[in-house]
């Protein structure tokens, strides 16, 4: 038994965590001696709980702001992104040079699985050049079209970026979407054509395509090898001489904007954060703008790429902020943080995440839905991108309507499911958020409004009761070889899609753009492309709103009774193929 000296009551966990942590600091009285268990038990935690006061804080206002760059990796998918910051924390020093570094920044095993980034991933690097010290905050962005949101919200903390773009591949379609993300911020963009080590390597065609493209010179692009470290010294010079330190003020008052945030059983939300003015430590009582709750700042300090506790953190830094939130939603994506009783004027923040993707997902048992529900709220609190409607079937039973950015991100969430979670689930078969202006004076007034969303094929209004159906569409981006552009042209037009651009990026390559309805390519349209264009082609597509369509649901009979998880809505002049195709 420990007493705590000067203290009040504790109870339960709150007791074991803070006994240990304070045990450490000789806080306590021992009384009498405890056992063996008791003291193994203690040191365990002490280890857990106490290891940031252990580790030394480090000093970051030797970095003035001229010495600070803040900058993203972003490119297509499997392009390199991974690799090259593997090595440009190995050239700073950040960790040790061996032949295990592959995909460090990954820490999710379905990254590491899947070869892919899921979410992004921030590291502060220390880097010696001309005598000069400086501090480089570098944040490594996915590359799918899914998580093109995380990659939005790391841009907001940046100054420049580099973009990877392969040597072999060439521009490929998120690398497009990618550069306007990053050129409507208004960033210094770096090229950096990677993979040049590879036989089939043309790094001078892929120079021409990011000249005519994004009308960037040829003489600006880098040629690297990330995997054998070929060149990447000079990325970091470039990073040195290209990229601008942020334009901040430190002796203003405080101004930080949450760009991202994870979510800790026993610390609350740690908050990623980038500092635009002021300086903030630990005891400083901050306030969210959103939510105007105050909190008194726990720890800060940056990712190294694991948590460096430092002194303070100053303006134009990233790094992580723990102020005891116990949810991650009082951490809100594109909040501001301000001293308490010093109020600024909030940052722009983000749009937010919209799915774009809907699925229903039950439990195979329902007397495992307490633990899959248990399962579905920890994983939602480090994806906030994910929606989360409660649901139930007369089939399936008890579950949720969720939502996602789209099917890789289903999949995904899924799969960590069923690794970190030992959860199996039925999902049902994913479909589009469609909506309904009404005509029906009645239904207005029971929905409260003339437009309504519906994301559950079954709740789908008759036809009597709505003035018109909406559909969502897309602007939609190919690039293939010219070799398959007839055939990506017929798949298109078979999707209901309308060309609305077609450019010649080289000699043999063409980007094409169309408006898809966004329901004719979420299920197997990129399989379909990858197909029919022997794997060469590319796809990546944005948010276009909606336009109005002819719509019908369409019911699965079993038995001669509608099964409500069969439901589907389809556009009028596909329904009778789709029937044809069900009945065989």
């Amino acid at each position: 038994m420990w007493t705590p000296v000067g203290r009040g009551r504790w109870h339960g966990r709150a007791l074991t965590v803070w006994a240990a942590a304070a045990a450490h600091r000789g806080l306590l009285e021992p009384r009498p001696t405890p056992t063996r268990e008791a003291a193994a038990k203690s040191r365990t935690l002490d280890r857990l709980y106490s290891s940031a006061d252990r580790k030394e804080k480090i000093d970051l206002s030797r970095f003035s702001v001229e010495n600070i760059r803040n900058f993203s990796i972003i490119a297509h998918v499997d392009h390199g992104k991974s690799t090259l910051a593997d090595r440009l924390l190995e050239l700073t020093g950040t960790i040790d040079k061996t032949k295990n570094n592959k995909q460090v920044l990954d820490k999710l095993q379905v990254e590491r699985e899947r070869g892919i980034t899921v979410k992004a991933q921030t590291a502060s690097l220390f880097y010696n050049c001309e005598g000069k010290q400086y501090l480089l905050n570098l944040i490594d962005t996915p590359g799918h079209v899914d998580f093109s949101y995380e990659v939005s919200r790391s841009l907001s903390a940046c100054q420049g970026v580099l973009l990877v773009v392969d040597a072999n591949e060439g521009i490929q379609a998120q690398t497009v979407a990618n550069f306007f993300l990053a050129f409507e911020a208004q960033l210094s963009i770096i090229p950096v054509i990677n993979k040049v080590d590879l036989k089939n390597a043309d790094p001078e065609r892929v120079e021409k395509q990011i000249e005519k493209v994004f009308d960037i010179p040829s003489d600006e692009c880098i040629k690297i090898s990330a995997k054998l470290g070929t060149n990447v010294e000079r990325v970091l010079q470039a990073v040195i001489e290209r990229i601008p330190p942020p334009k901040v003020h430190r002796k203003n008052p405080l101004k930080a904007l949450v760009f991202d945030s994870t979510f800790d059983q026993y610390r609350g939300v740690i908050a990623n954060v980038a500092l635009f003015d002021g300086v903030v430590s630990k005891g400083d009582k901050i306030v969210s703008a959103h939510t105007k709750k105050t909190y008194e700042v726990n720890e800060v300090g940056v990712l190294n790429p694991n948590e460096q506790p430092a002194h303070k953190l100053y303006a134009g830094q990233v790094g992580y902020l723990i102020a005891g939130m116990k949810d991650v939603t009082e951490a809100q994506i594109g909040d501001t943080l301000y001293l308490h009783k010093q109020p600024v004027e909030p940052l722009p923040g983000f749009k937010s995440a919209k799915p774009m993707v809907f699925a229903g997902m039950y439990p195979i048992d329902q007397s495992e839905y307490n633990n899959l529900k248990s399962a579905v709220e920890k994983l939602t609190i480090n994806d906030s991108s994910v929606t989360v409607h409660r649901d139930s079937s007369l089939a399936l039973g008890a579950g949720w309507r969720l939502g996602f950015l789209g099917l890789l991100h289903m999949e995904v969430f899924n799969q960590r499911l069923e690794q970190e979670y030992n959860a199996s689930v039925i999902l049902t078969t994913p479909t589009v958020p469609y909506k309904a202006v009404l005509s029906s004076a009645k239904l207005i007034k029971e929905y409260r409004e003339k437009e309504i969303t519906i994301i559950n094929p079954a709740q789908f209004p008759d036809k009597s009761k709505v003035t018109e159906y909406l559909e969502p569409v897309v602007l939609g981006t190919i690039i293939t070889p010219d070799e398959y552009t007839g055939k990506v042209m017929m798949l298109c037009q078979a999707r209901r899609a309308v060309q609305k651009n077609m450019m010649y990026i080289d000699q043999n390559r063409v980007m094409l753009k169309y408006l898809f309805p966004l329901n004719e390519i979420v299920v197997d349209f990129y399989d379909s492309l990858k197909s029919l264009s022997s794997g060469y082609a590319s796809f990546d597509y944005e948010d276009a709103g909606y336009q109005t369509a002819e719509l019908v649901k369409m019911d699965i009979l079993l038995n001669g009774n509608p099964v409500e998880e069969l439901v589907t809505i389809v556009h009028n002049q596909k329904s009778h193929m789709i029937q044809s195709k069900r009945c065989l």
